[in-house]
């Protein structure tokens, strides 16, 4: 046999051994997501009746380059000015020019020395952040950082994600994963195990409490107008829950909604028309059932991951408005717009933030009704 029709073969042959060989030697052992928890695939049964698929045509960006990652939109109506958390550590002010976005002024204002990611303003003018990596923050109209908390029931935070205030002071928050930090998120997706927390701390007494725990990923968090429940997104199984905080209910939990087309993130109440909006970080599709329903898959994925050659499966980011009754209503996206972190409507906008691109985006719905209807 001529040795030079070998090596095409060999070629081939030695990187699959050496595949196999590093596989079965890692240690990385995702685990099957409990019968019953994962949605099943009817995406139709969270479709809006009103969908934009173009939503990136006619927007605007605010704050290019200036904006790295803001995860997260706070809006204070008093001031007109929006607050964001960037992955440098800042805490950024933002003043929209309504004629323009691009003339928008960013500051910087207050740098948490982590990775500021949810955010809330608070009953005083204050703004309470969510810190991935240092815990739930408070910080003061005249920027200072108060640490409230980064533990409960002896366990540190590992990645304090979104926080919600209500009426009585009482905050809300999700620690996404007491295992992994924010720079490893994916594994706690790719592992498939409950390491999630819906916590609340209370400024009066300074007590944190676990209210619910062994949650897949609990992402934002709000707080209905009524004060009745709070309602928090578990990104992997693409639902949001509801912990009912007072009346008869109290103490118990249902589903708001499920089925979503996409991945949850934040989730915000626009306080005008009776609108949640929930930020889409990435589609559901095939790809996405796929990985969550067979453990193997994401064990080839983790390998991957390791040695940086994972495929990117993230697209059609996005966010959906949902009503009181968990209904969807409209459903914003575009091919082209990934990881959708966040949508939040002040006055005739929707503004979405991003976990790692440059800018807020900036659409206006009144001039989008066309493309929403037809879209």
């Amino acid at each position: 046999m001529n040795p030079h029709r070998l090596w095409p073969f060999a070629a081939f042959l030695v990187p699959a051994i050496l595949g196999v060989i590093i596989f079965q030697l890692d240690s990385f052992d995702p685990a099957p997501y409990p019968a019953g928890e994962l949605s099943q695939r009817k995406p139709a049964a969270a479709a809006a009746p009103s969908r934009n698929g173009r939503m990136l045509e006619g927007s605007e960006r605010i704050g290019v380059g200036r904006l790295w990652g803001p995860e997260d939109i706070a809006y204070d109506p008093k001031t007109g000015i929006i607050y964001t958390g960037c992955v440098d550590g800042w805490v950024k002010r933002v003043t929209v020019n309504e004629s323009s976005a691009a003339d928008s002024v960013v500051e910087d204002w207050v740098n948490t020395g982590g990775r500021p990611l949810g955010l809330a303003l608070g009953l005083h003018g204050e703004v309470l952040v969510a810190d991935a990596d240092i815990g739930l923050l408070n910080v003061t109209a005249d920027g200072r950082v108060e640490l409230l908390a980064d533990e409960a029931e002896g366990v540190k935070f590992k990645l304090t994600d979104a926080v919600a205030v209500a009426e009585d002071g009482v905050l809300y928050f999700t620690d996404a994963s007491w295992k992994y930090s924010v720079k490893d998120f994916i594994w706690d997706f790719l592992e498939g195990r409950p390491y999630g927390r819906l916590l609340s701390y209370d400024p009066n007494t300074k007590q944190t409490k676990v209210l619910v725990k062994d949650l897949f990923f609990p992402n934002g968090v709000v707080v209905s107008p009524d004060q009745d429940f709070v309602i928090f997104c578990e990104t992997p199984l693409r639902r949001c829950k509801r912990l009912f905080i007072k009346g008869e209910r109290n103490g118990s939990i249902d589903v708001f909604i499920e089925n979503l087309p996409g991945m949850p993130d934040n989730i915000h109440y626009d306080g005008e028309e009776g609108i949640f909006w929930i930020g889409l970080v990435t589609e559901y599709n095939l790809g996405s059932e796929i990985m969550q329903k067979i453990p193997l898959v994401r064990k080839v994925l983790g390998v991957m991951e390791k040695y940086k050659v994972r495929p990117n499966m993230e697209r059609n980011g996005g966010v959906i408005a949902v009503d009181f009754e968990g209904n969807p209503v409209a459903h914003y996206y575009d091919r082209h717009s990934l990881l959708i972190t966040t949508g939040i409507k002040i006055g005739d906008h929707l503004y979405c933030g991003f976990i790692s691109s440059e800018f807020i985006l900036r659409l206006n719905l009144t001039h989008n009704v066309t493309t929403l209807v037809n879209g």
